[in-house]
């Protein structure tokens, strides 16, 4: 008798829903956004040498990407729902960290805030492949970006100002909009995602995947686009700012840029059905030709600062474009008995993106200035828009057999789905 008073919603939770995760998405953005700016400039008045930035970053990126390669194997001792609530919890510690300010401290800061990240990735996107149809990916995407639009467009100009008017006010948002984030998280009672059953033993380690990863080619181009993508972001976020107070432009600068390219997320369903008329791998392909030249361009600009920053913001507008489309070639790949594993190696990139920029910076400052850092970052687009071609050139549009896009949704499919993901 009691059960039947009950509320049905109480006693079964609703099957979370495309725009269940872009709400996650785009709380989460307001904490990342707030703080994105900010780092690069805190690193820089606590180290004050671009190269100890650098330097910095590296060993920072080399310990977060071990971190985040152990979150599969903490998965199988402790539920997902409390793995993502740890990845908050590191975020959280991270920002009180580096609030204190000092070199030690908001070095393990941008530690904690880089493990904290790569958790409540690798833990979104399990969800995602859960109970998000493949052939629904391209719009979960494109929703998910537009719901963070408002936070990444405002985010960094917003941090960069309160952290001049108040050191710790940024990292304080922050922290506010984590909790949130948990919050609406446990009320969405996402629980520990679908359970599957796999044939074989679970790998005994994080490491033992990796081999399963290397080859599926698509798998692997997809982290390579997601790399390289995260590789010109690195650039124009913690080099831009840099490159800006050397040239006495100031430290708004950097902010207002990143604010700029980030408001270009409002145009993304405008952006989904440009690459929806096309195919992705022209997206793709397009998105790295037009960023490399645009990146190449602002190193070589003769025009003084301003046309570097003008040039670089031009190529972010392309990697915007980027954001929608290059994660598709991994996420359509991914095997549903997999997905936890291999969200764990795709979302490795932010890492290897976090050795790879820092450490080309610091290898391009022996004998550079900070403006040739966008060069390199052209050069290795130009890589990915290369290694794009490789792409099957009907990757991501409709089926046109009827029978096959039944088969897609219909729910005996189930294994041959990528159902639950940014």
């Amino acid at each position: 008798m009691s059960e039947r008073r009950i509320p049905e919603w109480l006693r079964h939770a609703p099957a979370p829903g495309i725009r269940g995760f872009a709400v996650l998405t785009g709380i989460e953005a307001v904490a990342r956004g707030m703080l994105i700016s900010v780092f690069p400039l805190a690193m820089y008045r606590a180290l004050g040498d671009a190269a100890l930035v650098s330097q910095a970053y590296f060993v920072v990126g080399l310990l977060s990407l071990a971190g985040g390669l152990t979150v599969p194997w903490l998965t199988r001792f402790l539920p997902r729902r409390w793995t993502y609530t740890l990845g908050g919890a590191f975020f959280v510690a991270g920002a009180a960290l580096a609030m204190r300010g000092g070199v030690e401290a908001t070095i393990a800061g941008l530690f904690l805030n880089g493990v904290g990240t790569v958790t409540l990735f690798i833990c979104l996107h399990a969800y995602i492949l859960d109970y998000v149809a493949k052939v629904e990916l391209g719009r979960c995407e494109t929703l998910r970006m537009f719901y963070s639009a408002l936070a990444w467009a405002t985010g960094p100009v917003a941090g960069v100002w309160l952290f001049q008017l108040w050191e710790p006010a940024p990292f304080l948002v922050s922290i506010g909009a984590i909790i949130c984030l948990q919050a609406v998280f446990w009320a969405m009672r996402l629980g520990n995602g679908k359970l599957i059953t796999r044939a074989r033993a679970p790998a005994p380690n994080p490491i033992a995947y990796l081999p399963r990863f290397l080859a599926q080619p698509r798998l692997v181009a997809g982290l390579l686009f997601a790399v390289l993508r995260s590789f010109g972001w690195w650039v124009y976020i913690v080099y831009l700012p840099i490159y800006a107070v050397e040239n006495g432009l100031g430290e708004d600068v950097g902010g207002m840029a990143l604010s700029l390219s980030n408001a270009c997320l409002f145009l993304a369903p405008l952006m989904l059905r440009w690459i929806q008329r096309r195919s992705v791998r022209q997206a793709v392909r397009t998105g790295f030709l037009c960023a490399a030249m645009l990146f190449s361009a602002a190193a070589l600009a003769p025009l003084g600062p301003w046309s570097l920053v003008g040039l670089a913001f031009l190529g972010s507008v392309f990697l915007v474009l980027l954001d929608i489309c290059a994660g598709l070639p991994f996420l359509m790949a991914v095997r549903p008995a997999e997905r936890t594993e291999m969200s764990a190696v795709y979302a490795s990139y932010r890492d290897i993106s976090g050795l790879l920029a820092p450490g080309a910076a610091a290898l391009v400052l022996l004998a550079a200035p900070v403006s040739a850092i966008f060069l390199a970052a052209g050069t290795g687009l130009f890589a990915a828009w290369a290694v794009a071609a490789s792409l099957h050139p009907r990757l991501g549009l409709r089926r046109a057999v009827a029978g096959e896009a039944a088969r897609e949704m219909a729910p005996a499919a189930e294994a041959a789905r990528m159902p639950a993901v940014n």
